[in-house]
């Protein structure tokens, strides 16, 4: 990897575009380097962990939404179109393939039950696969371009997300991966450095808005933010393929994002690449979910579930008098008590801001000893009055170790969990902690190709065929193989009565 010094330039300094970072990442992105098997092994993984998760949301309103707004735009005349999860192939259910891009990746973002990466901003990588795969369906790509244009789709949000923080500075996390996805479809399709360079430029500069959607109420737009960020790289591309120029320079301007958004004028980031011809390896360091749960939940789940089976009287809230959490400053102020958000306490809030909670999600883990993506989130589940009176005993409050392993560039020490201490009625006191969640790569229990089966899987039953299971999960696996044009069979279609278009709300469209 190389490292580069990325800085505010004052106009008159005219930054060559060559130092530019967009310039930068659209040379990693037409580097024709090969992927490594490893690599595709990994990405064969996200095509079936992001199919999963569609597949259990097909019929949740944004999805049902999105949906319909997918609909009304057919396929345009520049390519065969692309297809949207859950559908037949059929021509009335081919769209275009940013609007495949916005249905698909509401349906992959709805459940936030997909893959992480967290350092000194957060993200969920596996974002940058509905835009990809859509534009090559549409233009007819093979299994081989797909791989790499989704390595390279991970490589640049992993790498921005390493050393970029937008959080700090309250802007939405999607910000790197407009950039991430339309250098992804820049590898997909072959373009050459400087179409890339004017996507990425013109990605960036329509995807970035606050953190406000996912503060205090939050509400259904967090499903719709990541696919927004698709959506846009996609038209991205298609306008710079045009001639069409961006902003420039985008990230280093004087009246940029770093001076203006984020670190101001004096701000700097060092930026990690990958080197000409060094391969694109960071999505194996990226990490999916076990639970249906933001990423920082994962652990606790993990560890609530332990103490459910050691300590059942930690069930009932009479014998508990306090439940302290500490954890990172990101846990602690984002998804804890340290938010200030009186919603993350109250059993009328939304799935997605109880998704967004700490203290409920480890209150339910602890009380139920399991968790589920539907069930530990239905209103009578967070409404019910022990659990209610538990909750509201769950605090947390930021450790400095924790956030320091919470940052740390080793793997091996890199931690997204904490240490929890109970205080019981009867004046024990029981003390436990997990570093990182039983499905992390140095977890309990790793996720590998198995378990990423049998996720899809569980998911998929009652909403698809076993056959057309078994259909996709070996086109998946066969992905490096498939032929041009033959990328519509990683679609999955569900069983007969799951979907009913006729019921989707009406719009403007």
């Amino acid at each position: 990897m190389q490292t580069h010094h990325v800085r505010v330039h004052r106009s008159d300094e005219n930054l060559p575009r060559e130092q530019q970072l967009a310039h930068l990442i659209a040379e990693v992105a037409a580097d024709p380097v090969a992927v490594d098997d490893e690599v595709t092994a990994m990405v064969i993984n996200r095509v079936i962990d992001n199919a999963s998760v569609a597949i259990a949301s097909l019929n949740r309103g944004p999805i049902v939404a999105a949906r319909a707004q997918a609909l009304t735009h057919p396929a345009s005349r520049g390519g065969a179109g692309a297809l949207l999860f859950g559908l037949d192939g059929a021509a009335e259910h081919r769209t275009s393939p940013e609007w495949a891009a916005w249905a698909n990746g509401v349906a992959v973002r709805e459940l936030d039950y997909h893959d992480t990466f967290l350092a000194a901003e957060y993200s969920h990588p596996g974002d940058n696969i509905p835009p990809i795969l859509a534009v090559a369906q549409h233009t007819g790509r093979s299994g081989a371009d797909l791989v790499r244009g989704i390595a390279t789709g991970y490589e640049i949000q992993v790498d921005l997300v390493r050393a970029v923080c937008l959080h700090a500075h309250k802007i939405d996390h999607v910000a790197h991966l407009g950039p991430s996805a339309a250098a992804g479809i820049g590898t997909l399709l072959g373009l050459d450095v400087e179409t890339i360079f004017q996507a990425v430029g013109q990605a960036l500069h329509t995807t970035t808005a606050t953190r406000q959607s996912r503060k205090g109420e939050i509400s259904t737009w967090k499903a719709h933010a990541p696919a927004l960020a698709g959506k846009m790289a996609v038209e991205a591309v298609d306008r710079a393929m045009r001639g069409q120029t961006s902003p420039v320079p985008i990230y280093e301007g004087e009246d940029g994002v770093i001076a203006w958004l984020l670190d101001g004028p004096q701000g700097a980031y060092d930026v990690p690449l990958p080197a000409a011809g060094e391969a694109k390896r960071s999505i194996l360091d990226t990490y999916t979910k076990e639970h249906s749960a933001e990423y920082q939940a994962q652990a606790w789940i993990d560890l609530a579930r332990k103490l459910h089976r050691e300590h059942p009287e930690l069930v009932d809230p009479a014998n508990v008098a306090s439940v302290l959490i500490k954890t990172s400053h990101h846990t602690h102020y984002v998804i804890g008590s340290g938010a200030n958000d009186p919603q993350k306490y109250d059993p009328t809030a939304s799935r997605e801001t109880l998704d967004h909670s700490i203290p409920y999600i480890f209150t339910v883990a602890l009380q139920d000893g399991a968790w589920h993506h539907v069930d530990s989130y239905a209103p009578e589940r967070a409404g019910r009055p022990d659990t209610v009176e538990l909750w509201r005993k769950v605090t947390t409050a930021e450790d400095p170790e924790w956030t320091r392993r919470y940052h740390s560039l080793d793997i091996a020490e890199k931690a997204f969990g904490g240490s929890v201490e109970i205080t019981l009625t009867d004046g024990r006191v029981i003390t436990d902690e997990i570093a990182v969640a039983d499905a992390h790569p140095l977890g309990a229990r790793p996720f590998g190709r198995d378990q990423y089966v049998q996720k899809f899987r569980t998911l998929a039953t009652g909403l698809v065929e076993p056959a057309e299971m078994d259909r996709f999960l070996d086109a998946a696996a066969r992905l490096p193989e498939l032929g041009a044009g033959e990328l519509d069979t990683l679609n999955i279609q569900a069983a007969g009565g799951v979907i009913d278009l006729a019921a989707a709300p009406a719009g403007l469209f």
